[in-house]
């Protein structure tokens, strides 16, 4: 998959799991891993890149004895989804363009 692709389906995926609940990285990793491959050294500077554009917030809190960071998505967030889904209707409309020809010879 091409990569500024992915990296763009990468950030909408992530905000997506946290869209209901603050999570944490191991367990961003974990929810998305039936879905779309992603390490965690790949996950850490799309959440930093998402907190410094202001699309989640961080907060630190005590698990076990040591600090881990959860990670909550904030209204632009939730707006960056809304528009994700509005854009995929496009992409889909591009898509089927671009297989037309091999639908018609099925």
């Amino acid at each position: 998959m091409d990569i500024q692709l992915k990296r763009g389906l990468l950030d909408i995926c992530v905000l997506a799991s946290i869209k209901t609940e603050p999570s944490y990285g191991y367990k961003i990793v974990k929810d998305l891993k039936p879905y779309i491959e992603i390490s965690e050294s790949t996950l850490y500077p799309i959440l930093r890149r998402l907190e410094n554009i202001k699309l989640l917030t961080v907060k630190s809190m005590e698990h076990n004895g040591r600090l881990r960071k959860y990670y909550q998505i904030t209204a632009a967030g939730l707006e960056r989804i809304d528009q994700f889904r509005n854009e995929w209707v496009e992409i889909v409309s591009v898509y089927n363009f671009i297989i037309r020809e091999d639908i018609k010879n099925e």
